[in-house]
């Protein structure tokens, strides 16, 4: 089918002088539910860190998305970029690195577990349970944008996107909806995977377990998919020169790392007290 057939459009609000996007609303949806969903898991035994907590590091988590995610995005994708930096603050025509963003907020765990006394790991873990409702919301959002589409295909369910030829918009030829894929993937399924092993394991208590999951999730997940994504246009010669896309190469880390934290979690696991003045938990 054609994408102009869905009538998605990337304004979600047009009031003439002040335009609200689906990208935009896509980043608030998944900060301000992974913060409803993070209160949630702090009303549990045991947590690592009180409401107080939680409601600056929605800060922190807000300022390392937006930074983390920009600044990557320019140093592995886009460095032209850097030649007009005034380009570099245009965040509403999107350009935004998910490993970028991890680190950001990485970074701002850390800084608040420092200025608080708090386990920086067990936070993570937390935060890594809510993450996937960002990372829903932005590949929808991808999708709306008609952007980050999948390479060319003959399924029955590929979509023609638009597209720029010779400076000409033209229908483009069908493809993946590879940003569906990935909210299924990266979002929904890695969702479930952790609300279960939070609800229904002892993981929580069990450092880096539950990071290493959401780590090695995700590794798979945006490996897999590479294989059905485009790769961005500036960087099409360097996936078919090194055998992987850049996306493949900066997920292997997060695999590694993932694997690491699972199979040491369980020799992190200590007695844990509540820090929101709750009951202990062993």
């Amino acid at each position: 089918m054609s994408f102009e057939t869905l009538g998605l459009h990337p304004v979600a609000v047009d009031l003439g002088f002040f335009q609200i996007r689906w990208y935009s609303l896509a980043y608030i949806a998944g900060i301000v539910l992974g913060w409803w969903y993070l209160l949630k898991l702090l009303a549990r035994p045991g947590a690592p860190m009180a409401r107080r907590h939680a409601d600056d590091l929605v800060f922190y988590a807000t300022l390392g998305i937006i930074l983390g995610g920009r600044i990557a995005y320019i140093l592995f994708y886009q460095p032209a970029i850097l030649n007009n930096p005034l380009d570099a603050l245009k965040l509403w025509e999107g350009g935004m690195s998910f490993h970028g963003g991890m680190i950001g907020v990485t970074v701002g765990i850390i800084l608040l577990a420092r200025k608080e006394k708090l386990n920086w790991l067990r936070i993570h873990d937390y935060v890594a349970c809510c993450v996937p409702f960002g990372l829903f919301f932005g590949r929808l959002a991808n999708f709306v944008n008609g952007e980050l589409w999948g390479r060319e295909t003959d399924v029955s369910w590929a979509i023609r996107f638009p597209e720029y030829m010779s400076g000409m918009l033209i229908t483009g030829p069908p493809r993946h909806p590879s940003q569906l894929y990935e909210a299924g993937m990266e979002g929904l399924l890695l969702m479930l995977v952790l609300w279960l092993m939070f609800w229904k394991t002892q993981a929580r208590y069990e450092p880096g377990k539950l990071v290493g999951t959401f780590l090695l999730g995700y590794g798979i997940s945006r490996f897999t998919v590479e294989f059905f994504r485009q790769p961005d246009a500036q960087l099409t010669e360097f996936a078919y020169n090194s055998g992987m896309s850049m996306g493949q190469w900066l997920t292997v880390p997060m695999i590694v790392g993932g694997i690491y934290l699972i199979a040491t979690a369980k020799g992190r696991r200590q007695r844990v007290e509540a820090t929101g003045g709750g009951q202990s938990v062993a």
